[in-house]
């Protein structure tokens, strides 16, 4: 019984102690807001793209298929920002790794490393990624990018 008391009072003080995280998380307004930027991006330009946001999970919260575009691109946007989420990084730092001759980076799992996917901060947080398809690399990196310049207008 001295025992059970014991380790009730060490879990008590415990959970006293303990305190939950707080953190920043990507709504779906703000998704939308950042897919509409970056959709006024691709149109400027005459391209027609995919443009897929997801949470800090890599777990979609809103995609967008532009008339005209490849079904093919819908899976490969959601991969580039899976993988920006992922590995925290610009997909394109991945695919300049493969280019510069790195091969094994080929056999990561869950990595898209094709230009067009870029993690979404929020001060020092990830809190989720942009991936588009559609164009050439370089193109969907730039509309990923004005997809990015969204979340400055944020509060």
């Amino acid at each position: 019984m001295k025992k059970l008391l014991v380790l009730a009072a060490l879990s008590a003080t415990f959970m006293a102690n303990a305190q939950l995280a707080t953190k920043k998380a990507l709504t779906l307004e703000a998704a939308k807001q950042i897919a509409a930027s970056a959709e006024a991006e691709a149109k400027k330009n005459n391209w027609t793209m995919v443009i897929s946001v997801v949470d800090d999970g890599g777990h979609l919260l809103y995609l967008e298929r532009m008339d005209g575009t490849q079904i093919g691109s819908v899976e490969v946007a959601q991969e580039k920002a899976a993988t920006a989420v992922r590995f925290k990084r610009p997909t394109k730092a991945l695919e300049d790794t493969v280019a510069g001759g790195r091969q094994v980076m080929l056999r990561l799992p869950g990595a898209t490393p094709i230009e067009g996917g870029l993690p979404i901060m929020a001060g020092n947080e990830l809190i989720g990624a942009i991936g588009v398809s559609g164009g050439t690399s370089p193109q969907d990196g730039q509309v990923a990018a004005a997809g990015l310049s969204a979340v400055s207008k944020f509060k």
